[in-house]
């Protein structure tokens, strides 16, 4: 081979590893992990098909739902959007019944797959372990899975529940955070589950609580993502957000419950622009854009490891409540407009 044939293909080779490190590095930096809650607790809304044409226009390309609504599973086949699937609380105990949650699997899952691109199902939402319907989640999440095993679908969908942070009996600092002794007997059990089968808990982390509930202790940059260097060291962990401090919480809980290998999903996170203390455009358009420039980082238990997060919600919902900023978590009003600018969800 001549010195031009060389010189040629050492030419080639470079142009090419240029070109594989330039689209991962691209790629890599640039998607985010993010999602956007589909509320409709409103009487004002698009339409279901309208919703999944926005969703699409506006290049969010994961959705939380909160029931199996048809006409939403509908609109998202063909679309690839990642979906949450919820299962209400009120369902849970009809479905500890494993002909009834054979049905169910049939009925909104594989009735719709792989037109629409399941990912996750969440058995309940913030089913608190006084609550009746506590005792209903495990069997019902036990009797879906079954479900989806039997179609072939139980590696490709994983099924979990989503929590809150008042499971949390300890979360300060992070690396003592614990369940405790009434949360413990309800998610132990859970944790198993999930450790078994692969699956993430999905968590419901809202800095905006945290902090109307205790502002003399938590501050205001902490919750916003906007503190200046560290605000509280753990250990060898330094943390600079709530949003971190909750997740890394959550995950010591996980560990202290045998689910060390047990991933986090954010499954709702968000900040109100209206209704009460702090709730303003311009926090929420900050705890949004910081939030989502963020999650690619991890956190301090998990540097680097990028946080999958839904944001709530889409629009805003008038018929939640009773507190008035319930109605306003939406990132765009109902008849479409922006309430934040220079919002990227990718």
């Amino acid at each position: 081979m001549d010195f031009l044939s060389v010189n040629r293909t050492l030419m080639i080779a470079t142009y090419l590893f240029l070109a594989f490190f330039i689209a991962n590095h691209t790629i890599t930096g640039a998607t985010k992990p993010i999602g956007v809650c589909n509320g409709r607790i409103a009487d004002n809304l698009p339409s279901e098909q309208d919703v999944v044409s926005f969703y699409t226009m506006n290049g969010i390309g994961k959705m939380r739902i909160y029931d199996p609504n048809q006409a939403t599973l509908q609109a998202l086949r063909g679309t690839n959007i990642e979906l949450i699937l919820g299962v209400p609380n009120g369902d849970l105990q009809s479905l500890t019944t494993p002909s009834t949650a054979n049905n169910w699997v049939q009925n909104n899952i594989v009735a719709f797959s792989p037109a629409v691109n399941f990912r996750y199902i969440a058995v309940g939402n913030e089913v608190e372990p006084s609550d009746p319907a506590s005792q209903y989640v495990l069997p019902a999440m036990q009797n879906i899975y079954n479900a989806l095993v039997s179609t072939n679908l139980g590696g490709e969908i994983k099924v979990s529940t989503s929590v809150s942070a008042s499971l949390l009996a300890q979360s300060y600092p992070p690396s003592a955070g614990s369940f405790g002794a009434t949360s413990s007997t309800y998610m132990t059990p859970i944790v198993s589950f999930l450790a078994t089968t692969g699956a993430p808990l999905l968590v419901n982390v809202y800095p905006y609580f945290a902090y109307i509930g205790d502002p003399q202790n938590i501050r205001l940059d902490f919750a916003l993502f906007t503190a200046q260097g560290t605000v509280f060291q753990d250990g060898a962990l330094a943390y600079q957000n709530l949003f971190d401090a909750i997740v890394d919480a959550f995950y010591s809980a996980l560990e202290a419950a045998g689910g060390a290998n047990v991933e986090i999903v954010v499954s709702e996170t968000g900040w109100p622009s209206t209704g009460e203390a702090a709730a303003t455009v311009d926090n929420a358009s900050t705890y949004y854009k910081n939030l989502i420039n963020h999650v690619n980082d991890g956190t301090p238990k998990k540097p680097g490891k990028a946080m999958e997060t839904y944001l709530f919600s889409i629009f805003d919902e008038d018929q939640k409540g009773p507190a008035e900023t319930e109605r306003h978590f939406g990132l765009f009003s109902p008849d479409k407009q922006p309430k934040y600018n220079n919002i990227s969800f990718s």
